[in-house]
């Protein structure tokens, strides 16, 4: 019982961060409109659109999905395939999730993270930006997107697979 308090305390306070910078960054999303609509409108209103503008979508829609996965884990909202999950008992699905999670989502999350902090220090290192002559600067700060939203996404992860070991943990011990 003891683990089980725990764990869910634990799993509360990342969901807590998590939710909030959520909810902070959903920001992305409204930004993310009105640049589409201020390029249409100079695109087809007055025959010319911007490089810069086209390319801030296309990073700002990355910053959104990106950071969006941990919030998508939290809430419950990600996609799974739940063609067997009604057949088995609560305590067994906690298992599945689990054993997913430990043995392939969060492996498959640390490579993510080396991986792609490679990928923004190769960008840091060579001072990488656009190769449009009039696009975005420091390509670098995109790419570091990659392994932070990764960070947030094993922490969501973490704290779902807290919560699907308290639920085992309470069953085993008889409190519910």
């Amino acid at each position: 019982m003891k683990n089980n308090n725990k764990y869910l305390s634990i799993s509360n306070k990342i969901d807590k961060r998590l939710l909030g910078l959520g909810h902070f960054l959903s920001w992305a999303n409204g930004l993310l409109v009105l640049v589409i609509v201020l390029q249409v409108i100079l695109r087809y209103g007055f025959g010319h659109g911007l490089v810069v503008l086209e390319e801030l979508q296309w990073h700002l829609y990355g910053l959104a999905f990106m950071f969006g996965l941990s919030y998508a884990v939290v809430t419950d909202a990600h996609v799974r395939v739940d063609l067997l999950q009604g057949l088995f008992s609560e305590k067994t699905r906690c298992w599945i999730e689990v054993c997913g999670a430990v043995f392939v989502l969060l492996p498959f999350i640390v490579a993510v993270i080396i991986h792609g902090y490679d990928f923004f220090w190769d960008s840091w290192i060579h001072n990488e930006r656009s190769s449009a002559p009039l696009g975005l600067p420091f390509r670098w700060a995109i790419k570091a997107v990659i392994p932070i939203s990764f960070i947030l996404f094993g922490l969501a992860s973490i704290s779902r697979t807290l919560r699907s070991l308290a639920i085992i943990l309470g069953k085993e011990n008889g409190t519910d």
